[in-house]
């Protein structure tokens, strides 16, 4: 068995949903992969594969026998050159389509038409025509089906009237259809590449150089890449910091609000953490290299946004699977089209009917109406500092009306200090906090933290032992041997938390925590926005109700002295009951209760394994990201919703206007050129649509 890949390749030459559907169909059949989805708002395949069976050079080779390539370049650059090309065949084209829609008006000089209208369709049209033909030697059709159909009836029905002497032309409206879509098209590419342009922004913020450190204190500029592990970098007011790191010299002030949103900068001395992008304020502080390349900060941010971006949402599938079906149904509606007027009209208007009816149809507007909107939702939840993992999380988020909240860490600060310290008579309190030291330091539980605090104030100079054999048990303590003695620190029976010594109580802590100054407020925006909110927690009940009470949860939606296992249990009752559930959480015991939920909210500054299990992700650990990322995913899946009820409501009116149905009562048929116009809009106000998810809200 070879093992299972993940890999995503840039995808050139796609003009519509259709074309993302053979490319997926392309690469779904090819030896060894797995999975295939390609996205045709971001222009990415995702694909699993089976090394053992093909490679990456394998599946290029597949997506190029679909009639597309990969692009070598960075997509951006790409993305400029394929931008600059499209302008320059619009540019061309109008400057020969306008004196030949001018002529056509006038019904004057055919045969000038004619040779003006050639170098539109050879230079300007020629992609609609190559792409048309590479989808028929693959047995499908797309958006430049219909386009190249259109624009080859009436010019070639144009040719067949000027050379048996008839002066009824529509040259004219081959030339225009091209420029129009060719406009159509541009004006979509810009205004998709708005709805991306979060994740660019965030890959800018890293600065090129970085000015590290050595032993002696000598400083030299080396470029980023070069920057490794455990290097000292030196940070002056007003840069960018390169990489992520541990505060080892000086205090400052740090603006980090392109990775949490949080306007206000952040306070940094010596041991805290430090980000790759973030803005150093007025002081110069020097900082210990913990993560470069793909391992900061920012670029974990930006592959999730990337990711979310490229994901389709449950929705989109209905979508997909019509515009799938969409090109086949209207080239049999035009001719319907055709057969129908033939009966009743000369061939010119049967023929110009049809024409309308296979340029006014976009399945490109159905394709864009779902990942537009997810591509703008999340890039602006991530300058908010709310990460969505793909378009599924989001659109379960969009259904939330029940909340259940953690306590330690998520309605708290997480960081409790110990207010009690008492050993058993017979026991020395330096040798039991020892020892309990020991056990904590390999923790990351927010009273570790307290306990390792309580050491170092008391016997700072005094060395911890060395434990091994460590366990940790979520919801209940952590064990270790040390010195030859078998410790556990963790829950007792009376509530505290106990250090025994080889199952005798040795000594008990007793921890106070601090409420988060947002948590009331965050509490009062989901119930406003008529989310019921409940806290379950493996902390004490006395303990619990307290914090509910300072919050505004009810008594009644407090489940305390639960087990990681009961998290669950109780994720699942709720959800039983009919409730669409989110869970928040930060720490380890609180992964797979974030998994069994409907939505998982992870808070940003708590356990990774948390993070991983959250489908949203709080960076700034702010619980007022509760209510705001549930509001994004509302407004981003209403948007979803318009975009769908524009695309598929603009094809059920404007391909029976374009048939001309309406002729009877109004006698007013439908240009192919008014036709072309009206197709590119709809991809175009999808995208808008979608765009009034970046607004500054």
């Amino acid at each position: 068995m070879g093992s299972v890949k993940d890999v995503e390749l840039p995808i050139g030459g796609m003009t519509c949903t259709a074309c993302a559907r053979t490319v997926e169909k392309q690469l779904g059949a090819a030896p060894g992969v797995e999975q295939a989805n390609v996205n045709f708002a971001t222009r990415i395949a995702s694909i699993r594969y089976n090394a053992a069976l093909t490679d990456v050079p394998g599946l290029v080779l597949a997506v190029q026998d679909a009639g597309f390539d990969v692009p070598v370049e960075p997509q951006e650059i790409a993305d400029k050159a394929e931008a600059r090309a499209m302008l320059r065949r619009l540019l061309f084209g109008a400057l020969f389509a306008v004196p030949v829609a001018i002529l056509g008006m006038a019904e004057h000089l055919p045969w000038v038409q004619f040779v003006l209208t050639m170098p539109v369709l050879a230079f300007s049209g020629w992609p609609f025509y190559h792409d048309a033909f590479t989808a028929a030697r693959h047995k499908s059709a797309n958006m430049n089906t219909l386009v190249a159909l259109g624009t080859s009836a009436a010019f070639l029905f144009s040719v067949f009237q000027l050379v048996t002497g008839h002066m009824e032309v529509y040259f004219e409206a081959a030339a225009t259809i091209v420029v129009l879509v060719l406009l159509g098209r541009l004006l979509e590419f810009r205004a998709r590449g708005k709805a991306s342009e979060a994740i660019r922004h965030l890959m800018t913020l890293q600065p090129e150089t970085a000015r590290v450190r050595n032993s002696q204190g000598v400083e030299r500029e080396v470029p980023v890449m070069d920057v490794a592990v455990g290097d000292s970098i030196v940070v002056r007011p007003g840069e960018r910091l390169p990489v992520d790191g541990v505060v080892e010299e000086g205090a400052t002030e740090i603006d980090e609000s392109m990775l949490t949103g949080e306007s206000l900068p952040v306070g940094k001395s010596t041991g805290a953490g430090a980000f790759g992008g973030t803005m150093n304020g007025s002081g110069a502080i020097v900082y210990r290299v913990t993560g470069v390349g793909r391992e900061t900060a920012l670029a974990r941010i930006a592959d999730m946004v990337k990711k979310a971006q490229g994901s389709k949402a449950p929705v989109a599938r209905m979508a997909d699977t019509i515009s799938g079906y969409f090109t086949g149904a209207v080239v049999f509606a035009a001719l319907l089209t055709f057969a129908i007027w033939l009966c009743f009209a000369p061939l010119g208007t049967a023929l110009v009917n049809a024409v309308a009816v296979l340029i006014v149809a976009c399945p490109c507007a159905m394709g864009l109406a779902t990942p537009a909107a997810i591509m703008a939702g999340t890039g602006r939840g991530a300058e908010r500092g709310i990460l969505i993992r793909n378009g599924q999380a989001l659109e379960s988020a969009a259904r939330i009306n029940l909340v259940v909240l953690d306590k330690t860490g998520t309605i708290t600060l997480g960081r409790p200090r110990v207010t009690s310290f008492r050993v058993r008579p017979g026991f020395n309190e330096t040798e039991v906090l020892g020892l309990a030291a020991a056990v904590e330091k390999w923790s990351e539980h927010p009273i570790a933290h307290a306990v390792l605090d309580l050491q170092r104030q008391r016997f700072g100079s005094v060395a911890i032992p060395d434990a091994t054999e460590f366990r940790a048990l979520p919801g209940t303590g952590a064990s270790a041997r040390v010195s030859r003695r078998q410790v556990f620190v963790g829950k007792g029976a009376s509530g505290a938390v106990e250090v025994r010594l080889d199952d005798v109580v040795a000594g008990e802590f007793e921890f106070a925590d601090t409420v988060k100054t947002e948590a009331r407020t965050a509490i009062a925006r989901l119930r406003e926005a008529g989310i019921e909110v409940r806290m379950v927690t493996g902390d004490t009940k006395t303990t619990a109700l307290a914090v509910a009470a300072e919050v505004g949860i009810e008594i009644s939606n407090v489940l305390a002295a639960v087990t990681p296992q009961g998290k669950i249990d109780e994720i699942q009752r709720l959800r039983s009951m009919g409730s669409r559930v989110a869970m928040v959480g930060d720490g380890i015991n609180d992964a797979p209760a974030l998994a069994a939920a409907d939505a998982g909210i992870a808070i940003g500054t708590g356990a990774g394994a948390a993070m991983e299990a959250g489908g949203i992700v709080l960076v700034r650990g702010d619980l007022s990201g509760v209510p705001e990322s549930l509001e994004l995913a509302r407004k981003t899946m209403r948007i979803v919703h318009q975009n769908l009820f524009w695309a598929f409501g603009y094809n059920a009116l404007a391909i029976p206007v374009a048939a001309g149905m309406l002729y009877p009562w109004t006698g007013w048929l439908l240009s192919p050129m008014l036709a072309s116009a009206a197709m590119a809009m709809s991809s175009v106000s999808v995208v808008l649509n979608s765009l009034r998810l970046r607004g500054k809200s």
